[in-house]
């Protein structure tokens, strides 16, 4: 039973009533005018409230079908399982072969695991990040230590950022980032990538979101690392919109070949978010954020509040690991190793007459094809296994990932001239 004098009561009641399924997904409310004279209220105070819902994402009105309960939220991420036989080119995992061991001697042998009195990051660990990580960028100040990328990203988009609105996003795009945007209600809108990074929208469309995500190297899917012009062009574009967040993920920063993000340039208020996933594994992934203004001071402050801290452990194994990987010269290889790959792969290719145009590095290259669905099928049947580059795609033009995590080099002439086979026009149907 629907009760409430004032817009927020209302809500409530609403609310009450949809998450205790007593309204289901679908369900039809009321017109203003209807809801208003059962509750004897002023037409206006119900709009009020169904404004409040609407921009929530918990209700939708669509014209003359009314206004109904929003569907539930559903955001298909890349969950698939490569079938038996093939070669794993879609999964997007490091390659473990690359990836450091761990030693008895990095845990502590006297410290205990019991107390809840853990406030503080490890200073190893933060003075690693801080020479490597931060002060190439031009970045002093404070950092903090989050659960991962994505962790760090919805604590800066929650801080400015309400259901409804709007947040600028690379396409093609990282899935899991679009599937925390539709979790969040917030409305991706895409940007088209280039070779330079993500292309600069108009000022109204700027003025028009409350964030935007980029991936500063080694964008996912596309390996496009940001040009030191294009970082000028956003520079000069987001001084003029003093309310859009700026978030930087730059998840492959410490095995890039390019320089870092200039975040001296930037006038906004930006997070920058960096991670040691790639270089030390996904059980080891820990992320670092830095900011210019009030959000990163609010994101410690609340994650000091709920999670309260992130593992010292976990930290001190990772400092552990990093340190091991500097003393050895380690990074160096894996980005050369990468790196590699992905050259032969271009050259390969180019070989058989296909040139990809690309200026990228990391783990994945993106193709664009005629058919994804036809082509995926196809290096299939030549025993590699592949992603579609629907999920990654908002409105750009259909392609392939390719990742090169789990390639040799006997392997990629190989798969050049396979791929070169799926991509040759077709002239016939075969049945």
């Amino acid at each position: 039973m629907l009760e409430g004098s004032t817009a927020l009561e209302i809500v409530a009641s609403i609310d009450r009533m949809i998450r205790f399924d007593q309204w289901k997904p679908g369900h039809q409310l009321p017109s203003v005018r209807v809801l208003a004279g059962q509750l004897g209220v002023n037409p206006n105070t119900v709009a009020s409230a169904y404004k409040m819902l609407r921009d929530a994402g918990t209700i939708v009105t669509d014209g003359r079908r009314g206004t109904h309960v929003a569907d539930e939220v559903v955001h298909a991420a890349i969950d698939m399982a490569v079938p038996a036989g093939l070669r794993d080119l879609a999964s997007g995992n490091v390659d473990d072969r690359l990836l450091p061991r761990l030693k008895p001697d990095w845990l502590p042998a006297t410290s205990p695991l019991t107390s809840y009195d853990a406030g503080e990051d490890d200073p190893a660990l933060l003075a690693l990040a801080q020479r490597w990580m931060f002060e190439p960028a031009g970045c002093h100040s404070p950092v903090a230590v989050f659960s991962g990328v994505l962790d760090a990203i919805e604590r800066a988009l929650i801080q400015r950022c309400r259901p409804g609105m709007k947040v600028l996003v690379e396409d093609p795009c990282w899935p899991p980032l679009l599937a925390l945007l539709v979790s969040l209600r917030l409305k991706p809108v895409p940007l088209p990538v280039d070779s330079a990074g993500a292309q600069v929208p108009s000022a109204a469309a700027l003025q028009d979101a409350c964030a935007v995500i980029l991936t500063a190297r080694a964008h996912n899917p596309t390996g496009v690392s940001y040009s030191r012009e294009r970082w000028q062009a956003w520079q000069f574009a987001l001084a003029r919109s003093a309310d859009c967040l700026l978030v930087i993920d730059d998840h492959w920063g410490a095995l890039s070949a390019v320089p870092p993000p200039p975040l001296q340039i930037f006038s906004c208020e930006w997070v920058y978010v960096l991670s040691v996933s790639k270089f030390l594994g996904p059980e080891l992934r820990l992320a670092f954020a830095a900011g210019n203004g009030p959000v990163l001071k609010t994101m410690m402050r609340r994650h000091s509040f709920a999670p309260r801290w992130v593992s010292p452990l976990m930290q001190r194994v990772v400092a552990r690991a990093w340190q091991g990987m500097l003393d050895d010269n380690a990074l160096a290889l894996v980005r050369q190793t990468y790196a590699s790959r992905r050259s032969a792969l271009q050259a390969g290719l180019h070989r058989h007459g296909i040139d990809v145009v690309d200026h990228g590095e990391g783990l994945h290259l993106w193709v664009p094809v005629a058919n994804e669905t036809t082509t995926v099928q196809h290096l299939a049947s030549l025993g590699w296994a592949v992603q579609a580059g629907q999920p990654f795609r908002l409105a750009s033009p259909p392609a392939i990932r390719i990742s090169t995590g789990n390639l040799g080099l006997d392997d990629l002439d190989t798969l050049a001239a396979d791929l070169a086979q799926a991509l040759m026009p077709r002239t016939r149907a075969i049945y």
